[in-house]
This record gives C-alpha cells, structure tokens and sequence, in this order.
C-alpha cells in the first residue's frame, strides 16, 4: 500500500483506540454510579451507610496505590515537601473527603436519573467559584449561560416525582465541594507545576480522606454498624465495587490522556443519557416529560459553554500566548467540569 493508504490506517486505527477508551470509561463510571445506588438504596441491597462506602473505596484505592508506587514501584512518586503537603494535598483532600460523602449519600434520597440532572450545575459552580477566586474572568454572556443551565436544572426539579429536599441539598453541597476543589488544584498544584496522575494522586490523597472521614463516621456510622449484629462484609461486593471504583480513576486518565478533555465531555453526556434511560427502564424510577425538558435545556448550555472553552483555548494556542502548563491546566478543568466525580 501506497503512503496514503498507511495514513489511513493510522487514522482509522486511532479513531478506534479513541472509541475503546470511550467505551471502557462509560462502562466503568457506568458500573460505579449505578453499583453505589444499588448498594445504598433501602430497596436495594440496603446499606445506608455511605461514609463507610466512600471509606473503603479509599482504603482500597490508598492500598493499592501504595502497592504500586512503593512495593512494586511502576509508578515514580512525586517529589513533594512536607509544606506543600500541607498547604495543597491536605485541603484538597478535605474537599473530596466531603464532596464524595455527600454525593454517596444523595443516592440514598434521590433516582440516579435525578442526580444525573443535577450534576449538570458543575460548570456553573465552577465557573461562579473561578470568579470569586480570580482564575476566571466574569463575562456577561458566560453568566447569561450559567443561568440557562440553572434554568433547566430548575425545571427538571420541579418536574421530579420522587423531590427530596434532603436529597437535593446533599447533591448540591457536593458539586459545590467538587468544584471548590477543583479550583484548588488550579491554584495549589497546577501553578506550582505538580500534575498528580490517577495513582499518585490516590497515593497522596485517599489517606487525607480517610482521615478527614474517620471523625464524622464514628459519630454518625460506627454506632449502627457496631449494633446491627446481622450485618456480614461481603468481600466479593465491596471488593469488586471497590475494585471498579478504582479502575474508573485509570480510565479517566487514560480517555483524557489518549484523547482530550473535549471528548470525555462528549462521552459524558452520551453516559447521563444512558443513565437516565436505565434508571427509567430497569430501576423503574419515574422521569417526567418536564424532567427531560429541564435536563435538555440544561444539557444545551453545558454544550454550548464547553464549545466557547474549546474555542477559548484554540485561540490561545494559536497565538502562541499560552505556557504549556496553563493550557494544561485549562484542559483539566473542562474536563472536571463535565464530569464532577460522579464516579464516586
């Protein structure tokens, strides 16, 4: 074959590698949010307690990290002072800490289909939170945007059967610690030119949420658990819920890494879509017309805010004015933005 039919190979094989990666980040964050409802929800296999989920998924992640990083070392550690551990490290991990028992615990309250909806309030939080610390530039048509996504969460809200207050306010609370955090690692990590990849990032941060997470569980969950005599850990479940949890943290870095920011908020909508058409199909949870029509105004505005970011950050990479590391760091927040650690 002539240099062109070599090229088309090439092309065709890297437009297929892109869907694989894809297709195993769907199926993961897939398997993760509904496994969490499944074994959260009262109806389920009832185990209400999701401080003790969240702890174990980090007990998990932390050990194997360690494994991987110390024992094995096929990860290089990051050279990193006590005081950057800290100042940095230490306060993101208290943020992810609260923003994964918060939104472990929504699932307890709240349809996965919901949930789904209410997710779509990370850009505005992000953005709103950007402002305030001055890593983003108000502009009034970006607000505007923000706004029509509100709108849509607003009336995909009032369009749910199953409303919690509770519930809401739980799934509120952790967008708004996810995006504080991601924020922080803009500001603590990025610009000090600290990138952390799934596993290091695990290795240095799942200890601080198990920390953080150990004070409210043993006033909230350990008095329970220590008097529900019947309860027997179910190695097989919690390890493979476990185990995809943990799996999910390779395969964001893989489909960002391999692909771009851009396309994992593609899949992102591709995956709340399949989400809600399950959880109205096989969960039997209830979705309302004005529910879908909340959510589709909502989804338009995060498809449009994506597109003026990636826009944005053509421009800049055309004229040459942006470091590499900041347009590094712009890519990773569009990519949390879409997404939020839903995957929890």
């Amino acid at each position: 074959m002539g240099k062109g039919g070599s090229l088309s190979e090439g092309v065709i094989k890297k437009i297929l590698l892109s869907y694989t990666y894809v297709a195993i980040w769907i199926f993961l964050s897939f398997t993760v949010i509904v496994y969490n409802k499944y074994i959260l929800d009262k109806k389920m296999y009832n185990w209400p307690f999701p401080i003790s989920l969240t702890m174990i998924h980090m007990s998990f992640c932390a050990g194997l990290a360690f494994l991987l990083v110390r024992v094995f070392k096929l990860v290089e550690p990051i050279t990193m002072t006590r005081e950057v551990y800290l100042s940095s490290v230490v306060p993101i991990g208290a943020l992810y800490s609260l923003s994964l028992w918060l939104s472990n615990s929504a699932y307890i309250y709240l349809s996965v289909s919901f949930i789904q909806m209410l997710k779509a309030l990370m850009p505005v939080a992000v953005y709103s939170i950007g402002v305030s610390f001055k890593k983003e530039t108000f502009k009034t048509d970006t607000m505007v945007n923000m706004l029509s996504i509100s709108v849509g969460v607003a009336i995909a809200a009032y369009g749910e059967a199953r409303f919690d207050t509770w519930g809401v306010i739980l799934q509120l609370g952790a967008v708004v610690f996810e995006a504080t955090r991601l924020v922080l690692i803009q500001i603590l990590l990025t610009s000090k030119g600290i990138t952390l990849n799934p596993i290091t990032s695990l290795y240095y941060v799942a200890p601080c949420c198990l920390a953080f997470l150990l004070v409210p569980w043993i006033y909230v969950e350990y008095p329970t658990l220590r008097d529900t005599s019947s309860f027997h850990f179910d190695y097989v479940i919690f390890g493979t819920n476990s185990f995809c949890a943990f799996a999910l943290n390779l395969a964001v870095f893989l489909l960002v890494g391999k692909t771009s920011a851009l396309t994992m908020n593609v899949a992102g909508v591709v995956k709340d879509w399949l989400l809600i058409a399950f959880s109205w199909s096989v969960i039997k949870d209830t979705v309302t017309p004005i529910n879908l029509v909340g959510y589709g105004l909502a989804f338009l505005g995060v498809a449009y805010y994506n597109h003026s970011k990636l826009q944005a950050l053509k421009a800049k990479e055309a004229q040459k004015k942006v470091p590499p590391a900041d347009e590094e760091a712009n890519n990773r927040l569009l990519e949390a933005e879409g997404q939020g650690r839903e995957e929890k």
